[in-house]
């Protein structure tokens, strides 16, 4: 009997044991550094840095926020746009990056119907994070991430194959580069706007928005709190065992890491992990083994009540009647 090639190479991922997973008789802050090194060399990161070109489009008052409509530079060449929404309240407020799924663009996240079908995606899966952010007096910034929407894709979806395996030729990956446009619109959003709290910036997504959440998070200490939903899982039991789109892929990283660490180079800041029970695709048992996992790493920092798991009664989509009320508490809480 001969074995297909995708089940040897699974076979592969599954014996892996990640190289880098934190010893407990190491310092934690001290491979918190070490594992932001490393994972930054895998995603092909830092790139060089370069001017803003800030350019604000345009502002508009709405019923219950003001909307902005800005550009920036992320690095040479490459423009990425971006919109704000702040509530009508006064002074300093958190502000929570909202990252569509892998869909259409940024519209679904704004809750915002541009193609055929589009409000059944956001209103069937509470996915208009940046509505349910005003909801809760807390700004919501949103970025097309690249290949989606005005950054590669069209009224198909997402147009991220070419674009991931192009990169991979030049050492980068699609993640790497939106773990880049997250930090550089950040940098943009308290440059430019003196209502967002630099101590209260957030980060949340659904899918392929959760794994830029959980990636970002990691890396970028000013992300104050994530919430990713039906992305956190093991490689083992998710992204290597059946399809995803090429934009999940990173060389070499199970040999390191897992989705654990991930955790672990964001704790002990606030963190919802988000999931449906019957999500095929991110499969529950994946989803609790990284749980445990993480936290060990959250019980080693003495934070172990702000690492949560939001289990919802359905499929791959958010939880907005679940998940909120765990974010709101944890976000409330010193650390």
């Amino acid at each position: 009997m001969v074995n297909k090639p995708h089940e040897i190479n699974h076979a592969h991922v599954a014996a892996l044991h990640p190289s880098m997973r934190y010893n407990e008789s190491e310092d934690l802050k001290k491979w918190q550094k070490k594992a932001r090194k490393k994972l930054n060399e895998l995603l092909g990161l830092p790139f060089e840095r370069c001017d803003a070109a800030f350019k604000l489009e345009f502002s508009k008052r709405h019923k219950e926020f003001t909307e902005y409509r800005f550009i920036i530079q992320t690095e040479q060449g490459y423009f990425l746009p971006c919109h704000v929404w702040k509530p009508k309240i006064r002074g300093k407020l958190p502000v929570m990056i909202c990252l569509q799924g892998h869909a259409k663009g940024m519209h679904i996240s704004m809750g915002r119907a541009v193609y055929p079908g589009d409000e059944n995606v956001y209103k069937n899966g509470d996915r208009d994070f940046a509505v349910q952010c005003i909801r809760q007096g807390i700004c919501a910034l949103m970025i097309e991430q690249r290949n989606f929407g005005e950054c590669g894709g069209n009224e198909r979806g997402p147009q991220c194959y070419e674009s991931s395996m192009t990169a991979l030729l030049a050492g980068r990956t699609t993640l790497g580069e939106r773990v880049w446009d997250i930090s550089r619109a950040i940098d943009a959003l308290l440059e430019n706007f003196c209502f967002a709290d630099k101590k209260r910036i957030y980060c949340m997504g659904n899918s392929g928005g959760g794994t830029a959440t959980a990636y970002a998070a990691a890396l970028d200490t000013r992300i104050a709190a994530a919430m990713p939903s039906c992305s956190i899982c093991t490689y083992k039991d998710s992204i290597a065992p059946m399809k995803h789109c090429a934009c999940n892929y990173v060389p070499n990283i199970a040999t390191y890491f897992d989705m654990s660490e991930l955790i672990g180079m964001t704790c002990p800041r606030p963190y919802v992990i988000v999931c449906g029970k019957t999500d095929e695709i991110f499969p529950l048992h994946g989803v609790k083994e990284t749980y445990q996992i993480a936290k060990r790493y959250y019980e080693k920092a003495g934070a172990p009540d702000f690492l949560h798991l939001v289990i919802g009664e359905g499929g791959h989509r958010f939880y907005a009647n679940d998940a909120w009320p765990v974010f709101n508490s944890l976000t409330q809480k010193d650390i």
